[in-house]
């Protein structure tokens, strides 16, 4: 893909005094950009009065499925809307399975402008689906094309990061993945704001706000492919000495273990479990958490004691608003557990950061109905916090997890296989959640009460996960390849000595021009994610008054 000689991997190698934390802002760019997946519901409520403009016109009963992908004289339902979301994290997890290995041999580069074409290119194919009113082209734009670009755009940065700090690996991946966290809480207000700008009598705005937002997604994740840059072979920061194998580190590898070789260790599938299991439970509740809150709280969150359904309207939209500052708050835990937690990680170990993931969601999870039933809204409200924080932090740790266990070499590829896991938890947790409040409603179970069981089956999950990574151990000398091996891995992957290694000249020590550079890169990257945390925070405070 795109066999350009300035894309090459080789044309990447930093100069001896390159500074290692342009690196991050670089990553923080495409995935601030990428992670408007999480932000697409945005797009729903529009989308679906697309032709009705005001109100939806509702498709005739007899209709059939494949008639409703085609129409041009009735509005889609949000449902139909909502597949959509599957798309993205299906795709996202086989793109970045499929093309991992690729990514290793072309370089993050490369890759990143790959993800930029598609993820851009899916919104300007979305936009003429949803102005020709074809749903099938939008799945085909943002669904498929841009779910590909997910998966690149997710990757790209990992095995770079790792290597250009090898003293921290938490927090450096912890950083780049906070941003697909992030993206949402950028990218959801500026979609609002752009709709609105674009609505007229005849359009509600949403294919222009598209074109506008590709333009602008585009610019930015090419900046951030541009400025990939790969440490040379043999490169360490100043002053830092691989750590010794000790009791201590034991669960550290000091060997590189190959893609194809790696899926074949127990290891690999059981933290495919733990990252599964722990993102089923957790994306189960980042999904029903607004409804939750209405539903189990209702009348008490306006002062007044009636049940979701005995308040009027004009209370279930002032409740509705008051859950919206309930998820723009547990969104902002979800973005600062992925940084904290995995920055963690490397003072106590990736499996006692994942013990504590298990072991405090298990006890939290399981507390939520007593919690609930009790009214405590304060404990409800900060055991969601955690929860979610945990949800984040058990991306941004899984990284440095795989480098631990199986090397830098490949730990690209292998976090690309791996994340096949978060594909299934991302269809596993909401089936599983909306099928047990189905189920409940259907027996007669109070709505207040319709999610007791399901957060015991969560905790379930965890339980589960918990068993699973208990059982990894180190990764047996036996699967790490050999020096003929890696030799020809790092030939296949275009690494040179840094004896040989030519790229960005700057001063040894990075703080002369490089250091200019460095704040407006990460001034171009902050000041977005100031603005999207402040509006977080506005629409946050509606839950406290």
């Amino acid at each position: 893909m795109l066999d350009i000689p300035f894309l090459a991997k080789d044309r990447t190698v930093a100069g001896s005094g390159f500074n290692r934390w342009l690196v991050p802002p670089a990553a923080l760019a495409i995935h601030l950009c990428i992670g408007m997946a999480y932000g697409f519901s945005v797009f729903w409520l529009p989308l679906s009065k697309a032709i009705g403009i005001k109100d939806s016109i509702t498709c005739p009963k007899d209709l059939s499925f494949f008639s409703e992908i085609f129409t041009t004289t009735c509005d889609w339902k949000i449902s139909m809307l909502g597949w959509m979301y599957t798309m993205f994290f299906v795709f996202l997890g086989s793109s970045a399975a499929l093309w991992g290995g690729w990514l290793e041999h072309a370089g993050p580069r490369r890759a990143g402008v790959v993800a930029a074409l598609c993820w851009a290119g899916g919104l300007v194919i979305s936009a003429l689906g949803v102005y020709t009113h074809q749903i099938w082209i939008m799945w085909l734009g943002s669904g498929v094309i841009g779910g590909i670009g997910l998966g690149l755009g997710y990757i790209s940065p990992v095995s770079t990061l790792i290597k250009w700090f090898p003293d921290k690996r938490g927090m450096a991946t912890g950083m780049a993945i906070m941003g697909f966290g992030g993206g949402a809480m950028i990218g959801a207000p500026l979609a609002d704001r752009l709709m609105k700008y674009f609505a007229t009598p005849t359009s509600v705005g949403v294919w222009e706000t598209f074109l506008v937002m590709a333009l602008i997604y585009f610019v930015f994740m090419m900046g951030g492919a541009l400025g990939y840059r790969v440490p040379a072979l043999g490169w360490k920061p100043d002053g830092w000495t691989p750590p010794v194998k000790r009791a201590g580190n034991a669960m550290i590898t000091h060997g590189q273990v190959h893609l194809n070789v790696a899926m074949k260790t127990p290891q690999f599938w059981l933290i495919w479990a733990v990252l599964m299991l722990n993102v089923s439970a957790g994306i189960g509740v980042l999904g029903m958490a607004s409804p939750i809150l209405q539903e189990v709280f209702a009348g008490q969150l306006i002062g007044v004691q009636a049940t979701f359904n005995e308040l009027t309207g004009p209370q279930k939209a002032t409740i509705a608003s008051i859950a919206a500052g309930f998820a723009g708050l547990i969104s902002l835990f979800n973005i600062g557990g992925r940084f904290v937690w995995a920055s963690l990680s490397d003072h106590i170990g990736r499996k006692a950061t994942y013990f504590v993931f298990f072991i405090l969601g298990i006890v939290l999870y399981a507390a939520v109905p007593t919690l609930s039933h009790g009214g405590n809204l304060l404990l409800f409200t900060v055991s969601f916090c955690i929860i979610l924080s945990m949800y984040g932090g058990g991306f941004a740790t899984i990284p440095a997890y795989l480098a631990d266990m199986f090397g830098t070499q490949m730990v690209g590829a292998i976090h690309g296989r791996l994340l096949t896991a978060w594909s299934t938890a991302g269809i596993l947790g909401p089936v599983l959640v909306n099928y047990l409040r189905e189920y409940q409603l259907a027996q007669g179970v109070p709505k207040a009460q319709a999610y007791d069981v399901t957060m015991y089956v969560l905790a379930g999950l965890l339980v589960a996960g918990l068993l699973c990574n208990l059982l990894i151990r180190p990764v047996s000398a036996e699967h790490f390849m050999s020096e003929e091996q890696l030799a020809r891995e790092r030939k296949l992957a275009h690494e040179r000595e840094l004896a040989n290694a030519t790229g960005v000249a700057v001063a040894d020590d990075g703080s002369k021009s490089s250091m200019l550079v460095a704040v407006l890169a990460w001034a171009a990257v902050l000041l977005p994610i100031a603005w999207g945390a402040w509006v977080t925070v506005q629409k946050t405070a509606v839950l406290f008054k």
